[in-house]
């Protein structure tokens, strides 16, 4: 027996998924009076060049890790943003329909950008309760994390023993940390545009193990 027992470093349990949640580059501004494309109900802008960059900048930072595989969204903000990854890497990425964006209801297609910076009331008791059904028509934050919880767990089960990288949106980031580590639901909210974060998903346990990394940007 050795006389020495060194600090614990963490490594993913066998069969584990090691999940590289990116949130998509910065997209076109909101005008009033217009609506940006849409995709089944939910807004579809593009990316702008900021955004672009930021693409670029996550390729950069990631292409020398071991990923296995590249999941986007049905929106094409998540594609794009995934573009010069999945290019450096040579993968075509795949499409998880349940981790679109919260759906926003009667405040999708860039009207919840204008309200947010108002302090509509709405989004204020939405923020202050963790809960997006405040917004009129939204869907509700439950209905969210059930829907964010079985794309990544489908991801987990398809990938044991892998590293995947999967662009996605601010509220699917929030909602999925929020579910990993037990805290209010909008604890999580807010990560960057082309950061990561990062979870690990072994068998019905989800563990958080980075938040917002920006130092590619």
């Amino acid at each position: 027996m050795s006389n020495e027992a060194r600090q614990h470093r963490f490594t993913p349990p066998p069969g584990a998924t090691d999940i590289l949640l990116i949130r998509h580059g910065e997209t076109q501004a909101a005008v009033r009076g217009e609506v940006f494309p849409m995709i089944d109900g939910q807004g579809d802008p593009a990316l702008r060049s900021e955004g672009e960059a930021q693409a670029r900048a996550v390729a950069d930072r990631l292409v020398r890790e071991a990923i296995d595989a590249i999941y986007v969204t049905t929106m094409q903000r998540t594609h794009q943003t995934a573009a010069p990854l999945a290019k450096a890497l040579g993968r075509t990425p795949i499409v998880m329909p349940e981790l679109r964006e919260v759906f926003l209801g009667d405040w999708d297609g860039g009207e919840y950008r204008f309200r947010a910076a108002s302090n509509d009331p709405a989004f204020v008791r939405a923020r202050d309760s963790g809960e997006w059904g405040e917004i009129p028509g939204a869907e509700t934050t439950a209905d969210l994390h059930a829907r964010v919880a079985r794309g990544l767990r489908q991801i987990a089960a398809t990938h044991p023993d892998q590293l995947v990288a999967v662009v996605v949106h601010g509220g699917v980031v929030g909602a999925a940390l929020a579910i990993a580590s037990g805290s209010a639901p909008f604890a999580f909210n807010g990560a960057a545009n082309g950061s990561i974060s990062r979870i690990v998903i072994h068998e019905e346990r989800m563990i958080v193990r980075g938040f917002n990394d920006c130092a590619h940007l």
